[in-house]
C-alpha cells in the first residue's frame, strides 16, 4: 500500500487549516466549494456542480470529480461541505499535538478534516506515475448538516462505482457505522391570545405556557439504549408586558427501531394537544421525516474491504451503532451502498472540537488503502 509522505502530511495540515478557515454553515458553501473545486482543477481534474442547491437550499450545488483507474472497478469517497454555524470566527490553530479553534467555538473538522483528506488523496494519486489501481469518485456535498439534503438530491446515475465510504463519525478511527437511527423532524406552532400583562393578563391565552407545559411533560435525552428525542428551539412573544400570542417550538426524535420511534413522536404529538388544549390555543403541527435508518450486515462486501483497508494501517475494526446520521444515510436510501466510517474527530458540533495530528493522517493512510484494496486483483 502506498504511504503518504512527509511532505504530503505537512500539505495536508494546510489544506486543513486553510478550508476550515472559509466559513460554510449550511446553506451558504458557496467559498467553501469554490476554492475545493479550484484545488481539484488545479490537478487537471474535471469538477461537475450540480443543481441540488436549489432543493437543498444552498447557494451552490454538490461537487463531483473522478479519477480514472487502471483497472474496471473504482469507489466513491464522500464528505460534507457544510458546517454548524459557528458562533465565533474560525482560527485553527496546532498545539499539543492537535488542531483546535484558538476561539471558543467550532473548529469546523465535522466534516473539513474529511475534506481535505480527500483533496491530498486526490493530489497523491494525480502526481503518481500511471493510473490508480482503482478509479476513484470524489463527492462533496452541501446542506449535510440540514438533513443531508444534497446527498438526498445527488443523482446517482452520474457515479460508477458498486460502493463507496463517508468519513463523518467523529469517533475513533476503526470504527464503522453499522446501524444509524431514522430521524423524524417535529415544528409546532402555538397559537393563543395576545393581552397587557399587566392589565389584562386573564384576557390572553399564553402559547409560550402551553408549550412549556408541553416539554415538561415530555420525555427527553436518551430514551433507551436505541432512542433520543431533543428540543432543540423555542421562539415566541413580542414584549415582556404582553401575553404571547404565538410560539414555535423544534424539537426530533431519532431511533434504531422505527416501532419505537413512531411510539415517541406520537406521545411528543400528545403532549403538545393535551398542553395546547388545556391553554385554549391552538396547535399546528408538523411532522416530517429527515432522513431514514439502515443497519447493515457486518458481511456486507464493502464492510469487508474496509475491514481490510484498517488492519493494513494498524487500526482494529469495530462495528458500532449510532445516533447520528451521515450522507451514508441518505445514499443507502437512493439504493448505493455505502459506510459511514469513524474520522477520529473529537467533540463535534461544540465548542473545543478537536482532530488530532495523528487522526488526520491516519484518515488520508485509510483512503490510501481503501483505493488500494479495491483495486486489488481477487
Amino acid at each position: 500500500m502506498r504511504r503518504a509522505s512527509e511532505s504530503q502530511r505537512q500539505r495536508l495540515h494546510e489544506s486543513f487549516a486553510a478550508v476550515c478557515q472559509i466559513e460554510s454553515p449550511s446553506g451558504n458553501e458557496r467559498g467553501c466549494a469554490d476554492w475545493v473545486a479550484h484545488e481539484l482543477r488545479q490537478l487537471g481534474l474535471e469538477v461537475e456542480e450540480d443543481d441540488a442547491g436549489r432543493a437543498a437550499g444552498s447557494n451552490c450545488g454538490n461537487l463531483l470529480a473522478q479519477i480514472s483507474g487502471d483497472g474496471p472497478q473504482s469507489v466513491l469517497l464522500c464528505a460534507h461541505l457544510d458546517t454548524v454555524p459557528p458562533t465565533e470566527p474560525i482560527d485553527p490553530v496546532f498545539e499539543d499535538g492537535g488542531w483546535i479553534n484558538s476561539n471558543p467555538g467550532i473548529l469546523g473538522a465535522d466534516n473539513k478534516a474529511a475534506v481535505a483528506v480527500l483533496l491530498e488523496l486526490a493530489r497523491i494519486l494525480q502526481a503518481a506515475p500511471g493510473q490508480p489501481s482503482a478509479g476513484v469518485e470524489l463527492l462533496f456535498t452541501v446542506s449535510e448538516e440540514n438533513g443531508l439534503r444534497g446527498a438526498r438530491t445527488f443523482d446517482l446515475g452520474s457515479i460508477h462505482s458498486e460502493y463507496g465510504y463517508v468519513f463523518d463519525h467523529a469517533s475513533p478511527i476503526g470504527e464503522m457505522v453499522l446501524a444509524s437511527p431514522t430521524y423524524t423532524k417535529i415544528t409546532s406552532t402555538l397559537t393563543g391570545r395576545s393581552a397587557h400583562a399587566g392589565i389584562r393578563p386573564e384576557d390572553g391565552r399564553s402559547a409560550i405556557k402551553a408549550a412549556s407545559q408541553a416539554i415538561f411533560e415530555m420525555g427527553l435525552g436518551r430514551l433507551d439504549a436505541e432512542t433520543t428525542a431533543n428540543v432543540g428551539t423555542i421562539s415566541g412573544g413580542t414584549a415582556a408586558n404582553v401575553i404571547p400570542d404565538r410560539c414555535v417550538v423544534e424539537s426530533e426524535a431519532r431511533s434504531l427501531r422505527d416501532q419505537r420511534l413512531e411510539q415517541v413522536v406520537t406521545e411528543m404529538v400528545d403532549r403538545f394537544q393535551d398542553a395546547a388544549d388545556a391553554a385554549e390555543c391552538d396547535l399546528d403541527l408538523t411532522v416530517e421525516r429527515i432522513f431514514k435508518g439502515y443497519r447493515t450486515r457486518p458481511s456486507s462486501p464493502a464492510i469487508k474491504l474496509a475491514e481490510r483497508a484498517l488492519r493494513s494501517c494498524g487500526y482494529e475494526p469495530r462495528g458500532i451503532e449510532t445516533g447520528g446520521g451521515s450522507d451514508a444515510n441518505a445514499l443507502l436510501a437512493n439504493g448505493f451502498q455505502c459506510v459511514n466510517l469513524a474520522n477520529g474527530t473529537e467533540r463535534n458540533h461544540e465548542p473545543g472540537e478537536r482532530v488530532s495530528a495523528d487522526a488526520l493522517e491516519g484518515m488520508l493512510e485509510v483512503a490510501l488503502s481503501l483505493v488500494a484494496e479495491v483495486g486489488r486483483p481477487g
